[in-house]
């Protein structure tokens, strides 16, 4: 959400942020907020007035009946009750204002940085660097669950009839393997000096509407019957939250999180037969990092954060590349983001293995994260990224490092996680 006062100074450039983002059903949106901001601000002056009025008209009427002049005092009292009735009435009326300003508001985009390429969709974002050589072996690579299988690593039906479509049981190997690369992310992230933290698995709706916009929210999370609580789908959203209403110290920041938790998402929307298995699940586990700093800080971390994904993959022997979002593919919150692929043999091409994203204090300012510095209060910038979610993970591991024979090779950084293994062996 973007400050009412910068939007209230430079309209033109909120609607020409918007036209950037291809996004041009809400540019009336902007002159709407600003003539509601004006009513507002007009209920507020007459509304303050109006209580310099009443105290004014108090002592009067103490003065008048100290006095002894019983009516003139009864007429002032009158006055006063007259200037209550219009003020209850200014009262509501700035309530009503500002629900509906700050509804409108966090519908508007933020400004986004100027380095972010224009496009209208994730088909025009931009390749930033290849790390790896990609290899495409002479021998087949197996759809990933068809390697899985091999193992006995898998069971998509049992999970099925337990709980429909979108989850799944591993099993032996596999399963160990999936907890092998979560302990080995967390434990690479405490090595970088970030702080390891489980949050809640749950968060309230207004840590919801603090950390995401409604389009999101709506495709995303699961709400829990009769209760003001949502499955997280990242712990990015418990760990931002984790700052709700707080005001830190200058000296205290940055704050670095490396958190583990698992993630529900709807995952509304057909996919394609690639996106089969365990690519786009309903469940799965996540290793994320999140970063709260001053703003002069935030692009510094923001290159930080998408620059450990790239090591930690390349440290298990995965290619991958960077591509920056072109402006119609951010989301509504973000200044800028990167996503980290990693390379498919089987495709022959790259997918999304996790997402970068700096979303200036866009967060923070829905939640009220202030820093007290030496100029003043000021909101922070938040920053987020995934380390490691295991189901693609796993995908671009296993096709990686495939081998002729059917085994996998567990790379050395891996092996302390997977009991000194330098292989897993098919039992079919």
């Amino acid at each position: 959400m973007i400050d009412i006062k910068f939007l209230r100074e430079n309209p033109e450039v909120v609607k020409e942020n918007i036209r950037k983002k291809f996004q041009d059903a809400k540019l009336p949106l902007v002159d709407e907020v600003i003539a509601l901001d004006i009513e507002n601000r007009n209920a507020q002056k007459e509304a303050d007035e109006l209580r310099a009025n009443r105290n004014k008209i108090s002592k009067e009427i103490g003065a008048l009946m100290a006095q002894g002049k019983k009516e003139e005092a009864m007429a002032k009292k009158a006055e006063v009750a007259a200037g209550a009735k219009r003020l209850a009435e200014l009262e509501k009326l700035e309530e009503q204002l500002q629900e509906r300003v700050t509804t409108i508001m966090m519908t508007i985009p933020n400004i986004i940085d100027t380095s972010v390429p224009i496009g209208k969709d994730d088909s025009e974002n931009v390749e930033v660097t290849k790390y790896g050589e990609p290899v495409v072996p002479e021998y087949e690579i197996p759809y990933h669950t068809e390697i899985m299988e091999k193992f006995d690593g898998i069971d998509l039906e049992a999970a099925g009839k337990v709980a429909g479509n979108g989850f799944y049981y591993l099993m032996g190997d596999i399963a160990r393997l999936h907890s092998a690369v979560i302990s080995y992310a967390r434990d690479f992230m405490i090595n970088r000096g970030f702080t390891y933290c489980i949050p809640p698995f749950m968060i309230r709706s207004n840590v919801v509407t603090g950390v995401m916009s409604f389009a999101e929210m709506d495709a995303m999370m699961y709400k829990i019957e009769g209760e003001d609580l949502y499955l997280i789908g990242t712990s990015e959203h418990s760990m931002i939250g984790k700052y709700i209403d707080t005001i830190i110290q200058e000296d205290k920041l940055p704050h670095t999180l490396t958190s583990y938790s698992p993630c529900f998402r709807k995952e509304k929307g057909a996919h394609g037969i690639e996106e089969r298995g365990v690519y786009r699940i309903h469940q799965f586990e996540k290793q994320e990092m999140i970063v709260v700093c001053k703003p002069e800080d935030s692009m510094m971390w923001f290159d930080k954060l998408w620059q450990n994904t790239v090591d930690l993959f390349r440290s298990l022997d995965i290619p991958v590349r960077t591509l920056e979002c072109c402006s119609g593919d951010l989301a509504d919150l973000k200044v800028k983001s990167f996503d980290v692929e990693a390379w498919s043999p089987r495709q022959k091409k790259y997918f999304e293995v996790g997402s970068c994203s700096n979303l200036g204090d866009a967060q923070a300012r829905r939640l009220k994260i202030r820093v007290n510095g030496e100029k003043g209060k000021y909101f922070a910038h938040t920053l987020n990224n995934t380390v490691v979610a295991p189901p693609r993970m796993l995908i671009a591991f296993l096709e990686n490092n495939l081998q002729a024979d059917g085994s996998v090779l567990i790379p050395e950084a891996l092996q302390p996680y997977m009991g000194g293994q330098k292989a897993l062996t098919p039992k079919k």
